[in-house]
This record gives structure tokens, sequence and C-alpha cells, in this order.
């Protein structure tokens, strides 16, 4: 039998224990007055009471010996809290069947008067406890945890209680998506749900999920982005600022930046161009900076930036040119092919879309931010609205910090006729093989035929978060896919 084996069998032994003395050891209910949070913040007020109260929680720690035990319990609260089991206070039979079923990982209540030991710890002093959880697997070791990577993802809940870093992580994050829906909200943009399920994807260039819907027996894809088009039409509808976050799911590779499920937001503001959408964003940006870190400074991947810094604009043609001597807008596809090649950088596809996108990937590693990219040609901006002064260019701006994009917008298109040709573009490049190539959605070009105010769209995801925090991305999601044990 090996060494689990055998911990396995001595808990379920202890487990028959409690079951043989007349306790249930899954109960509904516990007594609990209120959490140990509470205990601690009212602790003065509680203790000079002298009432008795019941706490609960899981037992992290169990200390001493013979007469008296100290229990550390954890319930989720930002601190744990000490109890104290004296044989001459708990009656006999309680304190021996504690001793003798009771192990670390349990979960029990306990019922007491709040104490200050000679430490100076705050303490509840035990009269009585009740299992309310048998733990039948032991916790890790509290030192060293889970080392294999895979497992502790696969077992976060493990990975949460014996980390408090990464429960601070969770609850950031939960502030950060907070602070932004919040931050939105006070501007007056309405909180809006749109369809998961689409018939055509739209709204970005991604390689979607496909799923078969049963009932109207027809091919839908989930969508790769937080309900552009839809949120469009909503432009159209009258309402003048949108914005939805929520779940999006692309069929692509897994990188320390990329998961094919992740959060969004999108906001769409009606009579706004690009220029209000950066103004918005910046501040947006150093919002969520301020309210969930305390700081515009950050280092990640490398990079030091500070969002309270005044944020460049940045040309990609120019910003290409410069670090490449290639002028994307002119150079034959053979010649940006021969750069990639001299640079050592590999790229897939043949077409101009993908040569041009993987050439600028080259140059912005080479960018900490804060920084807005800006006049993006029109061939990798199919929903943008283009420049007046140069229409090979649009009004696209993307967020650059870290070497990398974080948030992207522009004056949204509003043009159905031009609309119409991109998406024909788009076709075509679908039609030679580009798995990434932007599903044309003919419903929303008519939609546009009815007409769509000046309208400024924007996004960003978790990834934004992720390089905040500077992690990787899956170490920022709560259960992110794994592959199945074998």
């Amino acid at each position: 039998m090996s060494t689990s084996e055998e911990l396995a069998a001595v808990r379920r032994a202890k487990l028959e224990k409690l079951r043989d003395s007349g306790i249930d050891p899954y109960p509904a209910k516990v007594p609990r007055d209120f959490s140990l949070a509470v205990a601690r913040t009212d602790f003065m007020t509680l203790e000079v009471s002298g009432n008795s109260v019941s706490l609960a929680g899981r037992i992290m720690a169990i200390r001493g010996q013979g007469a008296i035990l100290f229990i550390v319990l954890d319930d989720g609260s930002p601190e744990r809290f000490q109890a104290v089991f004296k044989k001459d206070t708990i009656d006999e039979t309680s304190f021996q069947l504690f001793t003798d079923a009771i192990d670390i990982g349990d979960f029990i209540s306990v019922t007491g008067t709040l104490f200050t030991t000679e430490r100076g710890e705050k303490s509840i002093l035990v009269t009585s406890w009740t299992i309310a959880s048998k733990s039948l697997a032991p916790l890790p070791e509290k030192w060293h945890g889970i080392t294999d990577e895979d497992e502790r993802l696969r077992k976060r809940y493990l990975d949460i209680l014996m980390n408090p870093e990464t429960r601070d992580l969770f609850y950031k994050k939960a502030k950060f998506w907070n602070v932004t829906r919040t931050f939105l909200t006070e501007r007056g943009f309405l909180d809006v749900e749109t369809p998961t399920l689409e018939v055509t994807t739209g709204g970005a260039e991604a390689n979607p999920f496909k799923t078969h819907h049963a009932d109207f027996d027809l091919h839908v894809y989930l969508r790769i982005s937080v309900g552009e088009l839809w949120q469009k039409r909503l432009m159209a509808a009258g309402f003048p600022k949108t914005f939805e976050i929520g779940r999006v799911y692309r069929n692509e590779g897994t990188s320390p930046d990329h998961l094919q499920e992740f959060t969004n937001m999108e906001f769409y503001w009606g009579y706004a161009d690009y220029e209000d959408g950066m103004k918005l964003v910046e501040e947006l940006y150093r919002n969520i900076a301020l309210q969930v870190f305390d700081t515009t400074k950050f280092t990640t991947r490398g990079h030091t930036f500070d969002l309270g810094d005044e944020w460049k604009r940045i040309s990609y043609t120019e910003e290409i040119l410069k670090q490449t001597d290639i002028d994307v807008l002119s150079a034959s596809e053979d010649d940006m092919r021969a750069k990639l090649d001299e640079l050592g950088v590999k790229y897939e596809g043949a077409n101009r879309e993908r040569l041009m996108d993987t050439l600028w990937k080259y140059c912005r590693k080479n960018i900490s931010g804060p920084a807005f990219l800006i006049k993006h040609p029109k061939l990798v901006s199919p929903l943008a609205k283009a420049c007046p002064e140069n229409p090979e260019l649009t009004e696209r701006f993307q967020v650059l910090i870290a070497g990398s994009e974080v948030g992207n917008g522009f004056s949204e298109l509003n043009d159905p006729i031009d609309q119409r040709a991109r998406f024909e573009l788009q076709q075509k490049l679908i039609e030679r093989g580009d798995s990434e190539a932007m599903m044309p959605e003919w419903d929303f070009v008519e939609m546009l035929e009815h007409g769509m105010p000046p309208t400024c769209g924007f996004g960003f995801g978790e990834r934004l978060f992720a390089f905040l925090v500077d992690k990787p991305l899956r170490e920022t999601q709560l259960f992110p896919l794994l592959r199945p044990k074998e």
C-alpha cells in the first residue's frame, strides 16, 4: 500500500469514528455567528463583552499536545484566526474525539469566548466544537505546496488555499473588472449582453470554435469578439453608449499571452471618434492602475513603464520603416518576405496582410510605452474608418505597453459601400486559405445601409491584467483549460 493510500485509509477510519460517535461528518449547517474577518475587526468589543460566539473554518495547522491545542482556522478572510482547546474548558470526551478524529484540512465550527494569549494572539477559547466537513485527502505540505505547474493549475483550489499571493491575485482581478464597469457606467455607458453563439463571426480576425445548433440544424460559432457587430447595431438603434464584459473564444495556439477562452471588454460610443476614444482610454487605464494597484508604474516582460507619463503616438507604417527600412504601403510581398528572412523572423501565410502584421510584431517588442499605435493600413483594419488625409490608412488606435498591444479601437467604419468592399476582400482571403481573415457579415452591411452614427469602439481583454501583474495569462485565470490526465 502506498503512502497516499495509507493516509486515505487513516482518514476514512477517523470518518467512521465520527459516525460511530453519532456525529454527521457532513452536516448541512454548523454554528457560525460571523466571519473570521469580523472577529478580528470587532475583537475588542467582543472580548470585553465576554459573550460566547461561534466561528468556523478549515483547519490549517494544529500545534501543541496533551492538555492544550492551538488550531489555526481559515474561512477565506484576509487573515486566519486561532482557536485554543484546553482540557479544563471543554468536555473531556469531546476533547479526546477531536484529538482522535480531526485532521489538518477538516472544516470545523468552534464555540467559545474571545481572548488574547500571553503572546498577544487574538484567539477564541473553545468550549465546544462540531465537524463541518471531514477531509479525506491531506493538504499539500505547507512550505512546498504543489510544485508541478499543471497539477497546481488542475488543483487550483489547493493553490489558492495554500498560497495567499494567488488568492490576492484573484481579488485584484475581480476589482480590475469592477473598476472598469464602474468607470464606464458612471460615464453613461449602458451595460449590455450580446450573443455568444453566432451564425457568422465578426469583429476580429481569428479562427473560431464551431459547433452545431440541433434545433435549427445549422452550424454556429462561438464569438471571437464581445459583440462588436451587435453593439454597432445598438448604435444604429439609438443607444448612445454601450459596453459589454464577457467571454470570447478563439481556436488558436496557446502562449504566455494567448489562450482559447478569455474575458474581454468592448465599448461603443456614438458621435465620438478615435481621438475621443484615446482620451477616454488613457483615463480608464490610469484609473484601473490607481484603484487596483495603487500605482501607475509597472515592470513587466522586461519593460518598465508609467501609465502616468505622456502617452506617445506611434505611426504603424512609420515605425516599421524606421526599424526595418520597409515601407509596407509600397513594398512588394517578396520585399517583405526577404526582410523577414533577413531578420530571422518566422512567418506563416504568404499574403500581404500576414506579412505586414508579422513585420509589425517584430517591431513592437522594442516599445515599452505607454503609447498609442495609430494610422494602421486599411488592409489590417477592415472595420476602421479611413483617414481623410490618406485613405490607405485608418483611424485606428492600439494601446502599447511592454512590447505588445493591450487594447484596440477605432473610428468605426459606417460607410456601407466601403464596408461591403472590405468584406469582399476578406472573403477572397478566406477562399485563398487564410483561416484568420474576418468572416463577412452581410446583415451587418444591411444595418449600415439603414445608417449608423459616427462611432468610436474600443476593447481590451484580461491580457491587460496579466501584463500589469507580470504573469502568464493562464496564471491569471482561475481554471485554465488543461489536457485531461491520461
